[in-house]
């Protein structure tokens, strides 16, 4: 996908193969914040002179200098005649710290790069047109996609106001999240599971329904092999507020909070339980007996939750594609078969009746973790 904006600031020399080899090198530095700069996007930055790189510099955290500075500040503020290489458009807007674009311009820096624009639809291009404005050679849309991508959380945030939400699910071949007796592990594999914590590192929030609590008794903590881990806030689905106290999700040693999602109709009845525990309530109205979905997610959106992964169970994820309210799925597939046809599925409540119009996900990526499969994929909903 190219730029509309691509042929707006395309600089004087065009792009080439180094533009590419360098905005990748950018691409591997922004990689390095991903999960700890919410709710900003994870940007990296590469510095050139006369075709060799003299700084490097990634967004680390959100109220701490952005990758340009970063990357600047390694040269002392000072890159007269270079070229920079930014994942996404340099800010031109004053936030927690200053606009970017008037420190590149007291940098002396000639030439500036870009792979995505900023998707906020607020101040899209403006920090292209403030330096290209003050003479400087601007280039847009190199790898664009691979950017945008990057960053395709806050890309949903800022252009909805709700979290990305990331639906994970595995499965056996035969299609069963879990026996009919609620039995589910493992259905995958460790390095399946590996992965899924380090889906669980780059979110800011990991969901659960009440269903899930009661009989897995998750941690839904990140666990990674160097513990350098970040956990994940965590969210239960629970109307009627039926979370054991002496549940694992609220007795863990972690900084991540816990937050049980109740009904309106609860509102000043917490369990005493609950209450001795300091267990953070929130309450919502609710539809049939379960959380409103959208009132959450807009909720969600205003405390700057930017991302969700969704790991179970299957009336959670059935109301969630119902509601067309899935951004990304993440669907794993293990080598086994319970052979019959009383499992849990993926999917709980009516589905599609005719196979043309059933959900199609687009953009699929295949991978083989260990024995099991994995496709991520992004619905059209079309």
């Amino acid at each position: 996908m190219q730029s509309s904006r691509k042929n707006r600031f395309s600089g004087v020399g065009g792009t080439g193969p180094l533009d590419v080899r360098f905005m990748r090198i950018a691409l591997r530095e922004a990689r390095k914040g991903l999960g700890r700069t919410s709710p900003n996007p994870a940007v990296g930055a590469v510095i050139v002179r006369d075709g060799k790189i003299v700084a490097t510099g990634y967004h680390r955290k959100a109220g701490l200098p952005h990758a340009e500075i970063e990357a600047l500040s390694k040269v002392g503020g000072r890159a007269p005649g270079d070229t920079l290489y930014v994942t996404l458009e340099p800010c031109n807007h004053q936030g927690r710290t200053p606009p970017c674009t008037a420190a590149i311009l007291r940098s002396g820096i000639r030439r500036v790069v870009v792979g995505a624009m900023d998707p906020n639809p607020n101040v899209v291009g403006g920090g292209c047109d403030y330096l290209v404005a003050n003479g400087l050679d601007v280039t847009t849309g190199v790898l664009e996609e691979d950017c945008r991508r990057l960053n395709e959380d806050f890309n949903a945030f800022v252009t909805t106001g709700r979290p990305f939400v990331v639906l994970k699910s595995a499965m056996t071949l035969d299609g069963w999240t879990a026996t009919a007796t609620g039995s589910s592990r493992w259905v995958t594999g460790e390095a399946s599971r590996a992965f899924v914590h380090r889906l669980r590192d780059r979110v800011d929030a990991v969901m659960v329904g009440v269903g899930t609590v009661l009989s897995d008794d998750p941690q839904l903590t990140t666990r990674l092999e160097r513990n350098k881990g970040k956990d994940p806030l965590r969210i239960v689905l629970d109307a009627h507020l039926k979370t054991p106290p002496e549940s694992r999700i609220l007795n863990q040693d972690s900084d991540a909070e816990t937050w049980l999602a109740a009904s309106e109709a609860l509102r000043g009845q917490v369990p005493a339980a609950l209450e001795k525990k300091g267990v953070v309530v929130h309450h919502f109205p609710s539809v049939d007996g379960l959380i409103d979905l959208p009132a959450l997610l807009d909720w969600l959106g205003s405390k700057m939750v930017t991302s969700i992964l969704v790991e179970g169970g299957s009336r959670v994820a059935g109301s969630l594609i119902r509601q067309r309210l899935v951004n990304k799925f993440y669907l794993f597939k293990a080598p086994k078969l319970l052979a019959g046809d009383d499992g849990i599925p993926m999917v709980a409540g009516p589905g599609f009746q005719d196979m043309a119009a059933c959900l199609v996900l687009r953009d699929i990526d295949v991978q083989r973790f260990g024995d099991d499969i994995m496709v991520a994929g992004y619905p059209d909903y079309r």
